[in-house]
């Protein structure tokens, strides 16, 4: 089964906490089925199914609905319509803990919003709930709500209607998008927007849902939004979705990537970099635009080129506007929040709860950093933007690890694999060996790994950049050699 859009159409009770109404699924299959899957939690009551227009038979039970059609459903194209209700999951702890969020703003008004990266869109409408299966052909969101309220989701808003006591907001994106991105959100929204100029000339409006109370702080947000655009496009190329918009909304919740649409509830907090404002929440969200949404892993074990590369943007982010002493700085101190008790990498089919872990942020944005110092600038950063803007890997075209590596492999010349196996597959650290010897001198080597690395050696002598390898070399210095001091491996020192 191949989805290619969904229609979900949704009427949501504030005062009950509930939702009514029904999704649309169309995709394809490659072969006749005599049955077919659909994800959808539990706390939704499933009324009525159709598939390509007839009503069929199904069961709803632990999150599946099974729909076993009087007649095979034949290869080709096919759509499934399917109405329900109820209260759904709510969320415990957002963004961590997925579900809807009931609440009300400070002036008094329903606040409601949505999380659902780790369940997927399961929470409130029936889907495919892996992120191998995007729907290629968008998504449209037909979200009705109380009279007086504003509906903000991904995409284009195509029109409002307004009836006696409810507005009805018509959402629509043709981009390929992930399910947990499919979600929308509710409040006393202003909509403050600003005009931006991409990299490559195009326009796209700069949307910020801003919940009335804080209209005022909106224009400034978007111009550290607009800086923190900027930069990403330096270095991932054109912002990806041109065609419709940048968008953030004022959530309850800390925050969270969304397409076009991203959750913010960092309440106007923020830190400097290069003596001008940052907020690192909202930074680090978008940057998911181009890793996360544009670039999306098939499979959970390889959640880091999302998490990490994303958060190695967040480090670029400080060297464009801090300096290379600061990004490296940067890379010094959050070394020591690697745990490294499980890979990075664990295997393949596993699911969103048992990926991720927090290494998938540090150690995975470290990993880039060693990478871009053992291959060098002039190849590294093409390379980097090769991956975010190349068809090969974006949008419709989902990667893994090993698309990663191969890709960075070819770029330098070199085999890395060995280096991704060790870093991203197991907990091991770089392991070089200092052997002390007669006259000043001491053998380096690196035991644990079977490739030529580049290090930065310092003797009385100044800096050196050394290749080492398996094969020991021999240095001669006054004082103990200090390896790799602007730490750009993770490593574990062995004297003797």
């Amino acid at each position: 089964m191949d989805v290619r859009h969904y229609s979900i159409n949704l009427a949501v009770d504030i005062d009950q906490k509930s939702i009514s109404g029904f999704t649309v699924i169309d995709f394809i299959l490659s072969k006749q089925a005599p049955v077919l899957l659909f994800d959808l939690m539990n706390d939704m009551k499933v009324e009525k199914i159709w598939v390509n227009g007839k009503e069929a038979p199904f069961t709803h039970s632990n999150a599946l609905i099974t729909i076993t059609p009087a007649v095979p459903v034949a290869a080709g194209k096919a759509s499934v319509k399917v109405t329900y209700a109820g209260k759904p999951h709510v969320a415990t702890r957002p963004p961590w803990e997925d579900g809807f969020t009931w609440t009300k703003d400070t002036l008094g008004h329903p606040w409601v919003a949505i999380t659902a990266e780790a369940a997927g869109g399961q929470i409130f409408f029936p889907c495919k709930n892996h992120p191998s299966d995007e729907p290629n052909e968008g998504a449209d969101m037909n979200i009705t709500v109380p009279k007086g309220l504003v509906v903000a989701a991904p995409g284009l808003l195509q029109k409002v209607t307004h009836q006696k006591s409810t507005d009805t907001y018509f959402w629509k994106t043709n981009y390929t998008i992930n399910n947990y991105s499919l979600v929308f959100n509710i409040g006393d929204y202003a909509v403050v927007t600003k005009m931006y100029t991409t990299v490559n000339g195009n326009k796209v409006p700069m949307q910020f849902y801003v919940l009335k109370a804080d209209e005022t702080k909106a224009a400034h947000q978007l111009e550290i939004l607009e800086r923190i655009a900027k930069v990403r496009e330096k270095y991932f190329g054109e912002y990806p979705w041109v065609k419709e918009k940048i968008g953030i909304a004022e959530t309850p919740h800390l925050g969270m990537e969304h397409q076009t649409m991203n959750a913010y509830g960092n309440k106007f907090r923020y830190d400097t970099i290069g003596g001008v404002d940052n907020d690192w929440l909202m930074n680090h969200e978008f940057g998911h635009e181009w890793f996360g949404n544009k670039v999306t892993v098939k499979d959970w074990a390889d959640y880091w080129i999302q998490e990490g590369i994303c958060s190695y943007g967040d480090a670029l982010y400080t060297r464009e506007m801090g300096g290379e002493q600061a990004y490296i700085n940067r890379f010094k101190q959050s070394s020591f929040g690697i745990a490294n008790q499980k890979p990075v990498v664990q295997g393949k089919d596993i699911d969103e709860a048992t990926a991720y872990i927090g290494d998938i942020y540090s150690k995975g944005a470290f990993f880039m950093h060693t990478l871009r110092y053992i291959i060098g600038d002039d190849i590294f950063f093409p390379t980097l933007k090769q991956l975010s803007t190349n068809t090969q890997y974006t949008y419709d075209n989902l990667v893994t690890t090993d698309d990663v590596e191969q890709l960075f492999s070819k770029a330098s010349g070199t085999n890395l694999k060995p280096l991704f196996d060790l870093y991203m597959r197991t907990t091991q650290k770089l392991e070089v060996h200092i052997v002390a010897q007669r006259q000043n001198k001491y053998k380096i080597s690196i035991d644990n790994i079977d490739i030529p690395l580049p290090m930065d050696i310092v003797t009385e002598k100044g800096v050196q950049k050394i290749t080492l390898s398996k094969k020991p070399i021999v240095i001669t210095s006054d004082m103990m050699p200090q390896v790799d001091p602007d730490m750009y491996y993770l490593k574990k020192i062995i004297l003797e």
